[in-house]
């Protein structure tokens, strides 16, 4: 999409996106500041690898592979965060993954609807 806006750069979440072969192609704004001791948005163009323990190496290879997502909470520095992992698709083939990463509430409300 020519002249399209890039909707994601200042979310307040971090949005990080590999390809296939685990090549990082895009990080926002949140993202780059989320890794800055890691390099920040100088990790655009490195493997996902680098970044990650064997076992997170071999969950990644095991989402892309099944096209399985993966959605767990973490606790760091005092801070809550939902991390939500998942294929993404181009022309219903998987392309790579993304990784959203939400601060939440500690005592985040749940609604039955």
């Amino acid at each position: 999409m020519e002249n399209s806006i890039d909707w994601a750069k200042e979310l307040n979440c971090a949005i990080t996106v590999s390809d296939i072969h685990g090549t990082i192609i895009y990080m926002n704004e949140k993202s780059g500041k989320t890794f800055e001791k890691w390099g920040g948005l100088n990790l655009i163009g490195k493997q996902l690898n680098n970044c990650h323990k064997p076992d997170s190496q071999k969950t990644i290879e095991r989402l892309i592979s099944n096209n399985e997502t993966n959605i767990y909470t973490i606790e760091k520095g005092g801070v809550k965060k939902l991390i939500y992992q998942t294929p993404w698709y181009n022309d219903g083939v998987v392309a790579g993954l993304v990784e959203l990463s939400l601060e939440i509430s500690f005592e985040m409300p749940h609604f039955i609807r």
